[in-house]
């Protein structure tokens, strides 16, 4: 039977000794014995670091608990306190882009006829956010409450929902422009495709689902050279990222209302303005140049023919948007399951009276007191189109839709604003 050194170690006679054989099996025993130790203090390490992880993970999700924007319980009160309604058969409003310019005046005229509004927004840097910041102290004055934070958030979202049983659903938060698209074409898609279909996921799974509106644009009819636009119209030939954002929007609501049963109602902007605007539009940026001596730039389109828009008041937005509300079907399904037929709709909102651009600064320049240093040029190929004009024939029949602001009325009513916020004496900047 061979011994257990002859096993452990192969001999070779003459060779190897017993006395050299033990030594070296103690040897081996201690290099085991070593081993094994730091195969333990291998485990408590990778023990330790996993707990570690794990404890740092808890911390983190802990101080983005404590940190967040929203939830809590005076958090909760404060949604709760601003959906309350005021009226009779008023109706409980999530107003998405509240901050934004049309967002803003469509809350504050809910609000001031007694619906419940809680306000949605992300603040982001499209342009200044301290305008988004003064209309969101605007709305606080008036008792809404606006929630920070991003369409694309579902827990955001649903747990809106658990507050509050909302009736309605006002979207307009979106990447708007058309020419910024092919700067930033991803913001596009995350704002208006994205952003809509977690909004749309949200509410087809409430109990009860609320009816929607939400904001298309004008810029879906693109090419098209028929005019007016109808509703009838074809919208298949958009001519920026932005229009076909809005076009596969119209699709994407029409996709939700087959097939979950959601009320939804869409509607096609014709170039909003007034107080509180955005500073990427036109008539916006005219007044800042003119009154900092800047010369501006006039776009023309083909054979030198003038851009022609149908410019529509921020008032007259506001009118078709609360028609709009106020006529929406219930949505017919709950928690997903569509029980029947629901409401979808489609109204143009404008002014159908286009005015050129050229008019739009005369006008200004009179208000303004200044005259514009002008660099007419040829319209780029950055996705404007030449021209714009409404037919509100729907949205007249459906709930009266009647705009009542011209654009020389409208501007006066804007510059007045403009002076005032940005601290301008009749034509001469306050230093």
């Amino acid at each position: 039977m061979p011994s257990l050194e002859e096993e452990l170690f192969p001999s070779t006679p003459g060779k190897v000794k017993i006395e050299r054989a033990q030594t070296m099996n103690r040897q081996f025993h201690r290099c085991f014995a070593s081993t094994s130790t730091m195969f333990l203090w291998a485990l408590f390490l990778i023990a330790l670091t996993a707990s570690y992880l794990s404890f740092q993970s808890f911390v983190d999700s802990g101080s983005k608990y404590f940190t967040a924007s929203w939830g809590g319980i005076q958090w909760e009160k404060q949604v709760r306190t601003s959906a309350q309604i005021h009226r009779s058969s008023g109706m409980s409003v999530l107003v998405t882009g509240a901050a934004g310019f049309v967002g803003s005046h469509v809350s504050l005229a809910l609000k001031k006829r007694g619906d419940g509004v809680v306000g949605l927004d992300n603040f982001n840097n499209y342009y200044d956010p301290s305008l988004k910041k003064a209309r969101k102290s605007l709305l606080n004055d008036h008792g809404i409450f606006i929630v920070e934070g991003d369409v694309n958030d579902a827990r955001l979202l649903s747990k809106l929902f658990d507050v509050v049983a909302f009736t309605h659903v006002m979207h307009l938060a979106a990447q708007a422009g058309v020419r910024y698209a092919m700067e930033n074409p991803g913001s596009y898609v995350h704002s208006n495709i994205a952003g809509l279909v977690t909004l749309l996921e949200t509410c087809k799974s409430a109990n009860p689902q609320p009816s929607i509106v939400w904001a298309s644009s004008s810029s879906v009819y693109g090419l098209n050279e028929k005019v007016p636009f109808s509703e009838l119209d074809r919208t298949d030939q958009p001519a920026s990222l932005y229009a076909a954002t809005k076009k596969a929007g119209e699709e994407i609501t029409h996709t939700y209302n087959h097939i979950y049963g959601l009320s939804i109602t869409g509607l096609r902007f014709f170039t909003v303005y007034g107080p509180w605007g955005r500073p990427d539009m036109a008539y916006f940026s005219f007044t800042r140049n003119i009154l900092q001596g800047k010369p501006i730039t006039i776009y023309r389109g083909k054979n030198r023919v003038d851009l022609a828009r149908d410019f529509t008041y921020i008032d007259d937005i506001v009118k078709g948007c609360l028609g709009s509300l106020d006529t929406a079907g219930k949505s017919t399904g709950s928690g997903g399951k569509k029980r029947g037929p629901a409401q979808f709709r489609v109204f143009n909102l404008g002014n159908t009276s286009p005015v050129t651009v050229p008019t739009l600064v005369s006008i200004l320049e009179r208000h303004l007191k200044m005259k514009a240093k002008k660099n007419v040029i040829d319209m780029p190929g950055n996705g404007d189109v030449p021209f714009t004009h409404a037919n509100i024939s729907l949205a007249r029949t459906e709930f009266g839709y009647k705009p009542t602001t011209d654009l020389q009325t409208g501007l006066k009513k804007f510059v007045r604003w403009y002076l005032s916020y940005y601290g301008y004496n009749r034509g001469k900047a306050v230093n």
